[in-house]
């Protein structure tokens, strides 16, 4: 009898071992590997449907999306948010700093954003009396499948795509010597391209929200392939997106000026530093903070300007290197050249 006894501690002590493991295992498969520097771009101008939630350390569902509980979210690219529960829809603003989303739902805050892909968005909550960590669980929507209203006077998107040209002058100061024409090259091979320093360039935001046509997207991407995509759009235009191809020898060499300006030495965040500013934020027209994120090699730095340039009296707010202001003027003026079929 006592023998049995023994075999009986000895397998509830095993059992006991194996419901910890596989907690653990459940809350690293379930929880994902968390971000690190979440890419806002990805948030910005999406639209999310409520799916269901989960207690993290249990792996236990506590709550879905039924027929009776409908919550959308929308973030729109001037930093303001729409969330649509249960027929109430509501506004408010939002921030990303690192992998954390500061929106206010209920008595929650902040959220650490578990996940962010194409297609899901998973929020995280922990409580403070250490009940536990919860996650919240969306899918994305289309426009037609949300309950956002489009306003009447914003026209639908329009995709343009630029007329490539053989022949171009250079688009940096530094480069003296005219381009040539450019006699039609062979196609790389993938050796080749494993060969080229990785190169990537994001120019989000910045400028004020005001005036007669409200810019509500302002975005320019520059790909390691030479790739430039504009996209910007306003309340009365709607969105049109430019594309166009930069040769990869002049993307290199506006890569090696931002380097010798030192903009992976920069400070990450350049804010306001006395009261006159902080006011500033909260006055009309409304300054969009600009982000700027440059992958060059193995080198990589994302900046954020709270304040971007000078409002209409001329007043510039936020202290930021000169350097900085002539990296974002060659990224904007790149892009504006061929918005004027110049490139």
């Amino acid at each position: 009898m006592r023998n049995f006894r023994i075999i009986l501690l000895v397998m509830a002590g095993l059992l006991s071992m194996v419901n910890v493991w596989g907690q653990k295992d459940s809350k690293i498969s379930k929880g994902g590997k968390k971000f690190g520097v979440v890419e806002e771009r990805r948030l910005l101008e999406s639209k999310w449907k409520y799916t269901y939630a989960i207690h993290l350390e249990s792996n236990t569902t506590i709550h879905k999306a039924e027929n009776f509980y409908e919550y959308y979210l929308y973030f729109r690219y001037n930093y303001t948010y729409q969330e649509f529960l249960n027929g109430r829809l509501t506004k408010g603003r939002f921030q990303v700093e690192d992998n954390q989303l500061i929106y206010s739902f209920k008595h929650i805050k902040t959220f650490t954003i578990s996940e962010l892909s194409r297609n899901r968005l998973i929020l995280e909550f922990t409580q403070s009396n250490s009940k536990g960590t919860y996650q919240y669980h969306f899918i994305r929507v289309e426009s037609k499948d949300a309950p956002f209203i489009k306003p009447a006077n914003e026209l639908p998107d329009v995709i343009v795509e630029m007329e490539d040209t053989k022949e171009r002058n250079s688009i940096f100061s530094f480069v003296k010597k005219k381009r040539k024409k450019r006699k039609k090259k062979k196609k790389r091979t993938k050796k080749y391209k494993d060969e080229l320093e990785y190169i990537n360039i994001e120019l989000i935001g910045g400028g004020y929200y005001g005036g007669i046509d409200p810019v509500l997207k302002d975005y320019i991407h520059i790909k390691s392939d030479g790739r430039l995509i504009k996209e910007f759009k306003t309340v009365s235009k709607g969105l049109v997106v430019t594309r166009k191809d930069i040769p990869r020898e002049e993307l290199e060499a506006f890569a090696e000026f931002i380097d010798s300006k030192g903009f992976f030495e920069f400070e990450r965040i350049y804010d306001c530093d006395n009261s006159i500013c902080q006011k500033r934020k909260r006055e009309k027209p409304q300054p969009i903070p600009l982000r700027l994120a440059i992958a060059y090699g193995k080198k990589k730095k994302v900046i954020t300007l709270s304040i971007w340039g000078k409002d209409r009296h001329k007043v510039r707010y936020v202290d930021y290197p000169p350097a900085l202001e002539a990296i974002i003027d060659a990224i904007q003026n790149m892009a504006h050249r061929i918005d004027a079929g110049q490139l």
